[in-house]
């Protein structure tokens, strides 16, 4: 048994909340993305039932192996160093034998591709196609993200863990909460649920906007993001930073209520003669 490294709640909640922070910050990205999935369901059902039943089942599975190995190989490889067992490439170079390295790196690699695919790839190639539909497919678009992702040097991020929660992910976490602020705020409180199916194809009608841009939205994210990091500059407000998610996203909703509210977008339509709901 370890004893607590917290010798009081003060010192403990200091850690926990912007651990808790990065964690959700962490998986935030797939909560924003997930449309790229869901919008293949038939029906409302079948997402429904896909992210309530696949999703937590399976985070809870995984998550408790990487506790229950990490622990067990404690025990088992008393000579390795402790704050290295939780990596799994540096734990399997503790075997010996040849044929459990072999599977377990192709375990490894197999798992590292189809998680970076679904969960890094899928979305931002969506994005650039969207974006320049004329000029990149949804393949290259995904080439693009790779490059992109090499370029960032991720591996530099990982090697200082500290750096990666208390710093990188706390600061993706408020740019993430403020652009999920603006999205539910839309679509539950502004919209009520109810989109035009025909107007997300046309290029006039109500989600036309500024020449495309609905500046209230943009107005949100940017408040949103300034709040959730305004910490980073003054000491004294750190505590925002830290709280960065919920600071970003409950300020970019309630601006996005208040924006389109107090100044609402005109609504432009072109051969609009019935309107299609859901």
């Amino acid at each position: 048994n370890e004893p607590g490294k917290f010798q009081t709640a003060g010192e403990f909640w200091k850690i926990f909340i912007p651990s808790l922070t990065a964690m959700i910050g962490f998986w935030a990205t797939l909560s924003l993305n997930m449309p790229d999935f869901t919008r293949f369901g038939k029906s409302q059902r079948e997402q429904v039932i896909g992210q309530t039943v696949a999703l937590p089942t399976t985070m809870v599975i995984f998550a408790a192996m990487g506790i229950l190995i990490t622990s067990a190989a404690v025990v088992v490889f008393p000579n390795a160093k402790a704050d290295e067992l939780w990596d799994p490439v540096k734990l399997v170079g503790q075997f010996s034998q040849p044929l459990v390295v072999a599977i377990s790196m192709f375990t490894i690699v197999v798992a590292t591709l189809s998680v970076n695919i679904a969960a890094n790839v899928v979305s931002p190639a969506n994005d650039f196609a969207n974006a320049f539909p004329r000029l990149i497919s949804f393949r290259t678009g995904g080439l693009i993200t790779g490059i992109v992702g090499i370029l960032m040097q991720p591996w530099k991020l990982l090697a200082d863990p500290n750096g990666y929660i208390f710093s990188w992910l706390l600061g993706y976490s408020g740019g993430l909460g403020s652009i999920a602020g603006v999205l539910i705020a839309d679509y539950w409180f502004v919209r009520n649920k109810n989109l035009n199916l025909g107007d997300l194809y046309r290029t006039k009608g109500v989600y036309r906007y500024t020449s495309g841009w609905n500046w209230r939205a943009v107005a949100a994210t940017i408040l949103g993001c300034f709040f959730a990091w305004i910490g980073l500059i003054i000491p004294s407000l750190r505590f925002l930073y830290d709280y960065a998610w919920f600071v970003g996203f409950g300020v970019s909703f309630l601006a996005h209520l208040v924006l389109m509210k107090v100044a609402p977008p005109e609504i432009e339509r072109e051969n609009l003669t019935t309107d299609e709901y859901r």
